[in-house]
């Protein structure tokens, strides 16, 4: 598979702070082709949306679309393009609203709902209450029991616990649609525009958030954080933090 307008690799862009590249984030090795591919076309992990997007809108030019089909039961709802890779399955009384792509090995099960422009990647668990739009698992994720997650990226075995939220919309102000005020993140005191007025959460590789977590707009978790039980998380976690 060939993703369409690929970019200068970060890793190879010294221009970039390393801790807004994807490889600082995601091991992207062995989470198949459409992942590793993706991550490696972006030079930040604010283009990683965005470059999602286009390929779930044109999946034939992507190469998405091929004549092995994973397990759609019945009374599953499904509706717009949903992929589904050998091996995945969606049970019967999950939502799935396209494009999604759901990758192999990923269960969407009874209960969850899955919206517009979002990957499943391999390995996936989403369980009964589980909400996810406009976001990325890139594999091996458990998000088992009631929650939220938009508009973000997650790593390689990262647990969503009960009642977490990812929060994408700055509200400063009276909530407008379509959001107008451009998410921030804020590094050694220098403040770094995304390009985004919606950004939930850039979760690194085996990071869990524990029950009744909250991350506010723009949070960034290095891989290997550990996150104590709290009500709010928020700015740039480097690599291997630890949030009490």
């Amino acid at each position: 598979m060939q993703l369409s307008n690929p970019t200068l690799s970060a890793a190879a862009d010294p221009a970039v702070d390393v801790r807004l590249t994807p490889g600082y984030y995601f091991e992207a090795a062995g989470l198949g082709t459409f992942v590793e591919e993706l991550l490696a076309t972006c030079r930040t992990v604010f283009d990683i949306k965005a470059a999602m997007t286009l390929v779930l809108d044109a999946p034939d030019t992507a190469g998405l679309i091929t004549a092995e089909r994973g397990v759609v039961e019945d009374r599953a709802e499904v509706d717009g393009t949903v992929i589904v890779q050998a091996g995945a399955r969606i049970e019967a009384g999950a939502r799935v609203s396209g494009p999604v792509l759901v990758c192999s090995g990923a269960v969407v099960s009874r209960g969850a709902l899955v919206r517009d422009h979002s990957v499943i990647g391999p390995g996936c668990h989403i369980g009964a209450g589980a909400e996810i739009t406009r976001s990325l698992l890139a594999g091996g994720c458990f998000m088992k029991h009631q929650s939220f997650v938009g508009d973000s990226v997650l790593g390689r075995g990262v647990n969503i616990g009960a009642f977490c939220s990812t929060t994408g919309l700055r509200c400063t102000g009276p909530v407008i649609e379509p959001a107008m005020e451009e998410i921030t993140v804020l590094i050694d005191g220098k403040r770094i525009r995304t390009g985004q007025t919606k950004l939930g959460a850039i979760i690194g590789d085996r990071v869990a958030l524990p029950a009744g977590t909250v991350l506010a707009p723009g949070t960034l978790i290095g891989p290997g954080t550990v996150i104590y039980p709290r009500n709010q998380v928020g700015g740039v976690l480097p690599a291997g933090s630890r949030v009490r």
